[in-house]
């Protein structure tokens, strides 16, 4: 046995010793987190094999992840980076390059969700583009197609928008507006990575879609993510825009691979620089290691497990709630898609005067871990309230969903066990805090 395989043996072993431990769960003594990191010996080995190679960048691993993603989302182009963030930005800064026939320009609006994560939006004001908020769907908490038509006017040039939770976005109606109207649709995918929207993968139907692989996301690189599109000259300008804005599209370590590196003219710069140190865009550095990558790699062979757990998860606890419409909005999904859910949402009907504060202090005061609906309605946040932007109608039901609405977890590490427990938390909680029986 070579010294890499005794101490990938180890590797094993410590797995075994460390991880591989049968954890009982105990009704209101086991803590039942929204979110975490699902593994086996396979992801602490190709880790450890990668930083036994000591490439300390983006390497092997990377460009195996890189395959089996476009293999799995059907797509031809898809480009690591270091987060969804990176993702978001990348993307959207692509979508200003000159390289573009129909580049975004300042002042240009981009519609998008007041019910969102902060750097799906950021981007968009970074960029000097105006965000056009639109009001989402309580039972969807997505954006809805005739929210997004109603917002379209003369400046309106591209849809940046999230499949909340996982729940997937009305994709034919907003594809036929983009195809109408000459938009570029920027789909957020980091909640619904194995999701489907009438058989065909989300994080497919964008001119750009990004992926998260922060640990509470279907897979994890730890910190990661992935830009996804369909167009050589797209991947290239969003590989110029992560790779410090270079001209050039060699991977790292490589030189030459468009077989001219002496003989460009670009710019104002002399005939033959070398075009390694050529600067089309202004970009950044967002890679990944390939570390990291190897985490995702061992992660993405589990995907499909992980896909039917969540869905697994999701419904039971439907199951378990559905009766309690007169004082939940449960969520509600288009029946062309088949979401992977990132989270179960829970909104409290307004009618039914519960607090939403006391109701998850309840979960929580019985170990079941809540979120709201990350940055509510993201124009109440202090960090945007003097931005440029439009408001295309009310905001009623984003007021809402920031007031009223949480979710709790339907992760693999889920067990049927903690999803019943789960229900039945929900349950007392209505009991407690509305005096009714249910």
């Amino acid at each position: 046995m070579s010294t890499r395989e005794e101490i990938l043996s180890l590797v094993e072993r410590y797995w075994k010793e460390e991880f591989a431990r049968e954890r009982i769960f105990a009704p209101g003594k086991t803590k039942i987190h929204y979110a975490g990191r699902v593994f086996d010996a396979q992801e602490l080995k190709y880790l450890a094999e990668a930083g036994l190679d000591f490439w300390l960048t983006l390497g092997r691993f990377g460009h195996r992840f890189e395959e089996e993603l476009k293999k799995f989302l059907g797509a031809p182009y898809a480009l690591l980076v270091n987060s969804g963030s990176s993702a978001s930005l990348v993307a959207m800064t692509s979508l200003t390059s000159s390289k573009l026939p129909r580049p975004l320009q300042k002042g240009d609006e981009v519609i998008t969700p007041a019910v969102t994560f902060p750097t799906t939006l950021n981007p968009i004001i970074q960029n000097g583009l105006v965000p056009v908020f639109v009001d989402v769907e309580l039972d969807t908490l997505n954006a809805g197609a005739k929210a997004i038509e109603n917002a379209l006017s003369k400046k309106t040039r591209a849809l940046a928008l999230p499949h909340t939770l996982g729940n997937a976005l009305e994709l034919d109606r907003i594809k036929q507006l983009t195809q109408k109207h000459g938009l570029y649709l920027l789909e957020d995918t980091c909640d619904a990575l194995g999701g489907t929207y009438d058989g065909k993968p989300l994080g497919s139907f964008g001119d750009y879609s990004i992926i998260s692989f922060y640990p509470a996301h279907q897979i994890t690189m730890g910190e990661g993510g992935a830009v996804i599109c369909h167009s050589e000259e797209m991947s290239k300008i969003a590989a110029s825009v992560r790779d410090w804005g270079r001209d050039c599209w060699c991977m790292p370590g490589v030189s030459n691979t468009c077989g001219k590196r002496f003989d460009w003219q670009l710019g104002g710069l002399p005939h033959g620089y070398d075009h390694k140190y050529t600067y089309s865009h202004i970009g950044y550095n967002l890679k990944p290691t390939d570390m990291q990558a190897a985490v995702g790699l061992a992660q993405i062979e589990k995907l499909p497990a992980f896909i039917e757990a969540r869905r697994a998860n999701f419904h039971r606890i439907y199951e378990g709630l559905k009766d309690l419409g007169e004082y939940l909005i449960l969520p509600r999904w288009d029946p062309k898609a088949k979401p992977c859910w990132f989270a179960f949402a829970l909104t409290i009907r307004q009618e039914s005067k519960i607090d939403a504060v006391r109701f998850s202090q309840y979960l929580e005061e019985r170990l079941i871990e809540t979120r709201r609906t990350f940055a509510g309605n993201i124009i109440k946040q202090p960090a945007y309230q003097s931005i440029e932007r439009r408001i295309a109608g009310p905001l009623t039901n984003s007021d809402l969903v920031m007031s009223n609405t949480v979710f709790m977890g339907v992760y693999p590490g889920i067990t049927p066990a903690m999803a019943d427990y789960m229900i039945e938390t929900v349950r007392a909680a209505i009991r407690s805090l509305a005096g009714v029986k249910v």
